[in-house]
């Protein structure tokens, strides 16, 4: 397997684990360390491994947590670095996610993790013209 493939393997684990609220598969996935961070959609940064992994229990748990599908996976690899760059289409919305990696041993460990939503051009008839605007 490719070192690309490697690292969409890892970054498909991630949302594998989130889907089916996986939190032992969730934990093993990120980086043993405390310079481990974490920006939830809406959230501030958080770092550190007990507070990134506490966040995860914690919405893993929910039973009324968001289903997540990744799209359009793109890795990034600079060594024993990685990001994939991808969007996540969360209950119907879009989001772009950032997921960075180290390589521990043969694995690609997460050390940060990133969504936010994406800004909209919505198409809007005012007196007979179409004005974009970005929300």
């Amino acid at each position: 397997m490719g070192k690309d493939n490697k690292v969409i393997a890892a970054n498909a684990a991630f949302y594998a684990a989130f889907s089916t609220g996986d939190f032992a598969g969730m934990e093993r996935m990120w980086a043993d360390d405390d310079s481990i961070s974490c920006i939830h959609p809406g959230w501030p940064a958080i770092i550190g491994r007990a507070t990134v992994i506490g966040s995860w229990r914690d919405i893993l748990q929910n039973p009324h947590r968001p289903q997540i599908v990744c799209a359009e996976p793109q890795a990034i690899i600079d060594g024993d670095s990685a990001r994939v760059l991808c969007i996540e289409i969360v209950d119907g919305t879009a989001l772009a996610a950032a997921n960075h990696f180290r390589r521990v041993g043969d694995d690609w460990r997460l050390v940060h993790h990133q969504s936010s939503p994406i800004a909209q051009i919505v198409e809007q008839a005012e007196d007979d013209r179409t004005s974009h605007r970005v929300h």
